[in-house]
């Protein structure tokens, strides 16, 4: 029995690719590598490159590797492009994963774990947000995942199809072990800008807006450890191996950190100073939005270990440090 990860070159999908591998299951990652990297892709999984929108290729991918289950997480999410670039968007996100769980009811796939968004909220009136709130996202990235979503929901009512949606909130850090990253070029990632920034590979980083009904003004999310994310994804699986029904959960840790608050840590953490510069707003940031995660812990037994703003900071410090290093 097989597992296909869409995006499995990237920086979430290879995270799990890692862990899945270190479970011993068989894993096949499709990716096009247009942000993804083959290097990216653990030695244990065959990479299939080419696109989730191809979908001879996806079918016949599925049959070749008895596929049982898809973990998705291909797709673009840089929110500013989204506002300027909004048909990209609705290709590559929602049009493309209509064809690739089209060819999983063709195939016979029926477990399905989906790489969905808290920018399906919004700016939500509560924080932390459940997942039962009214959903009003403010860019197209954040309507390109809802739309996903409501097929999701349409596709398991009327086939024998089960999923698990996981919105994320803001995912960072690295591989505690080294061995992955963020890699993506031009990242617009916080963490990772602020680290380079104190590395010096960015001479300096922007701050957008800080005129926020926030405390000190900026954005405040909620920082989430790639590999509690994982772990959030090993834990949808089983909870749908064991015959658990459709469910969507958070993942997040319950609070969040401003814009400032995670650039002190960074300048904590590497003990350098960092060439922070104000700039204006961009479109489709909400104010603040943290998670309540209390449905992931409860129904699928998701237990984070690495809740600590500072760790994080410091696996994404040590891996930029890596790629950083200048070529033998």
């Amino acid at each position: 029995m097989g597992v296909l990860v869409t995006g499995g070159a990237g920086y979430i999908g290879s995270h799990m690719v890692l862990a899945l591998c270190d479970a011993g299951e068989d894993v096949t990652v499709l990716d096009n590598l247009t942000t993804g990297a083959r290097s990216a892709v653990d030695a244990r999984a065959e990479l299939v490159e080419g696109d989730i929108g191809d979908g001879a290729l996806v079918c016949e991918t599925i049959a070749r590797k008895k596929i049982k289950e898809v973990v998705h997480f291909a797709g673009s999410i840089v929110v500013p492009e989204s506002v300027s670039d909004p048909l990209k968007y609705y290709s590559n996100n929602t049009v493309k994963t209509r064809s690739l769980i089209d060819a999983c009811v063709s195939e016979g796939v029926s477990r399905f774990v989906f790489s969905s968004t808290a920018a399906v909220y919004g700016s939500p009136d509560q924080v932390p947000v459940t997942e039962d709130v009214d959903l009003a996202p403010m860019s197209p990235y954040g309507r390109s995942k809802l739309i996903s979503e409501w097929m999701l929901q349409d596709v398991a009512a009327a086939h024998d199809f089960d999923y698990v949606v996981l919105r994320y909130f803001n995912v960072a850090g690295a591989d505690p072990a080294g061995r992955s990253g963020q890699s993506t070029k031009d990242a617009t990632h916080l963490i990772k800008v602020a680290v380079q920034a104190a590395l010096g590979v960015r001479d300096h980083m922007k701050i957008f807006g800080d005129d926020y009904d926030t405390p000190d003004g900026t954005c405040i999310r909620d920082y989430i450890h790639v590999s509690d994310l994982i772990s959030a994804h090993e834990a949808a699986l089983k909870h749908l191996r064991t015959g658990g029904k459709s469910l969507t959960a958070n993942c997040g840790y319950g609070h969040g950190s401003s814009v400032k608050e995670v650039i002190a840590a960074v300048e904590r953490v590497t003990n350098r100073k960092i060439d922070a510069r104000m700039d204006t707003r961009r479109a489709g940031d909400p104010a603040e939005i943290v998670a309540d995660a209390s449905r992931a812990r409860q129904v699928l037994g998701w237990v984070p270990t690495h809740d600590n703003l500072e760790e994080i900071v410091s696996h994404a410090y040590r891996w930029e440090s890596q790629l950083a290093e200048p070529a033998e």
